[in-house]
């Protein structure tokens, strides 16, 4: 057995103390690493697909049939994930990887009272690997029943959070987090219940009390692990969860820290004290209820939208130096409180991993025109620019404005009339019917090659991102 692979009986469970994580020897664990993305929960931008999971997962199903559909993402979740990468990710000093997870590995929503056992395949996969690599692993429900929030991210491509309107979903989910309770009992980290939860009923009522039910009821199944509550509105607020004296015994009330810096939208980091100061009282916000609550802080997203030649044209190394002074600066601060963090993410197309598919590469061979065509015209929030698309919405965005204001929503607070209006019609309704021709290229492909557009993603033939590992390294 590998020297480094972790104690993975009872007694080395991690839980917190006080303001701190310790193992079962009461030694303090600060937790530093990434999101495990676009794996077994995927989106748009990590991926290369318009739109929703969903959508782009039945329009390869629908064209390729189910014996191939089924071999290609065998040989997907093989490649992207395996030994190779648990290694080298325990090499550059970090201990620590966050599972996002889709509820469809485990729940279908035409036998929603069934969990399917086979879906915990990939799961067990990804904990052995990390385990003996010496990495701990936080599982974490990106995707839920119903949708956990409004946004891509959680496959859901409606504008409401039905999770919260629908008691059957609350129980599907339940029941999703026992069986996974029941499995994991006994590991070595922690759950983290719903991924950026946004409910928008006064009080934060819906999402408090649901938190209660479901905290006890992974107790119930397994009473020792760490339990990860995201902060509400995209994990970013918990001043109703301060106002409603919420606690919960070994829990940490995690954070997402995206600065705006480090996006096409935001402005550019100077490294000027008023930036520096500016990343600082962000970062203070988020973590006022954990500090009150004298609970460790575990910052479970952060990081930036890499520019490329491609897309920011000749100016793209001086607006990367730009948002790494940002990040580096984030570092900085986590480093000074000593807190615990993953960065979002590991491995993608090359848009924000520490490790991404490369330009020769076959899936960008094959998708390549495609995903540069959605991006062009900004069919996904995250990372493009929509300065030429608004262009064409405009006369609609100045007609609301103009003739319907009272029909804005105010939820989030800080989304514009604009993101809520593109998230309704392009992120979603254009994007999702354009998955069919996105997957077209897929329609002659035979198992051999199905596995070699798969093999895109083994560590092997991946690239490293230099000076993001270089940061990381140094700050870690």
């Amino acid at each position: 057995m590998p020297h480094n692979t972790l104690d993975t009986t009872a007694n080395s469970v991690l839980r917190c103390k006080g303001s701190t994580i310790v193992d079962g020897d009461g030694n303090e664990v600060i937790l530093r690493g990434a999101c495990l993305g676009a794996y077994l929960l995927q989106e748009n931008f990590t991926n290369g697909y318009p739109g929703h999971e969903k959508a782009f997962r039945k329009a390869m199903l629908d064209l390729i049939g189910q014996e191939k559909y089924d071999y290609f993402w065998d040989r997907f979740y093989t490649y992207f994930y395996a030994e190779a990468d648990a290694v080298w990710f325990k090499s550059i000093g970090l201990n620590m990887q966050r599972l996002a997870i889709n509820y469809r590995h485990l729940s279908d929503d035409l036998d929603p009272y069934v969990i399917i056992e086979a879906g915990f395949k990939w799961i067990d996969r990804v904990i052995k690997l990390n385990g003996e690599a010496g990495v701990y692993t936080i599982l974490d429900l990106h995707a839920a029943p119903g949708g956990q929030n409004f946004d891509w991210h959680s496959d859901n491509n409606l504008p409401d959070a039905l999770l919260w309107e629908f008691k059957e979903f609350q129980d599907r989910t339940v029941r999703i987090w026992e069986a996974i309770a029941a499995r994991y009992k006994g590991n070595h980290w922690g759950y983290n219940l719903l991924n950026e939860p946004t409910d928008n009923a006064p009080g934060a009522t819906r999402l408090l009390s649901f938190y209660k039910r479901l905290g006890d009821a992974v107790r119930a199944v397994d009473p020792d692990h760490i339990i990860c509550f995201d902060g509400n509105t995209f994990g970013a607020d918990f001043s109703d969860f301060d106002k409603a004296g919420f606690t919960f015994e070994n829990a940490i009330f995690s954070c997402h820290d995206y600065s705006m810096f480090g996006f096409p939208m935001g402005k550019t980091f100077t490294g000027s004290e008023a930036d520096k100061a500016k990343v600082r009282k962000d970062y203070e916000r988020k973590i006022g209820f954990s500090k009150k609550t004298n609970s460790p802080i575990w910052n479970g997203e952060f990081g930036v939208v890499y520019a490329t030649p491609e897309v920011d044209g000749p100016d793209w190394i001086k607006i990367n130096e730009a948002r790494y002074g940002a990040l580096e600066q984030q570092l900085r601060v986590y480093k000074q409180d000593k807190i615990s963090w993953t960065i979002w993410l590991y491995k993608d197309i090359g848009i924000q991993g520490l490790v991404h598919a490369t330009t020769d590469s076959p899936w960008i061979k094959l998708f390549g025109a495609a995903i540069a065509r959605k991006r062009k015209v900004a069919l996904e929030f995250w990372g493009t620019d929509d300065t030429e698309t608004t262009t064409h919405f405009q006369p609609v965005l100045d007609f609301i404005q103009n003739e319907l204001p009272e029909a804005v929503p105010s939820y989030p607070p800080f989304w514009s009339l604009k993101q809520h209006l593109y998230r309704r019609t392009l992120y979603s309704w254009i994007s999702d019917n354009l998955n069919d021709d996105f997957v077209k290229p897929m329609a002659e492909l035979s198992f051999e090659e199905l596995d070699e557009l798969a093999s895109t993603f083994k560590f092997e033939r991946c690239t490293k991102r230099e000076q993001l590992l270089a940061l990381l390294k140094a700050e870690a």
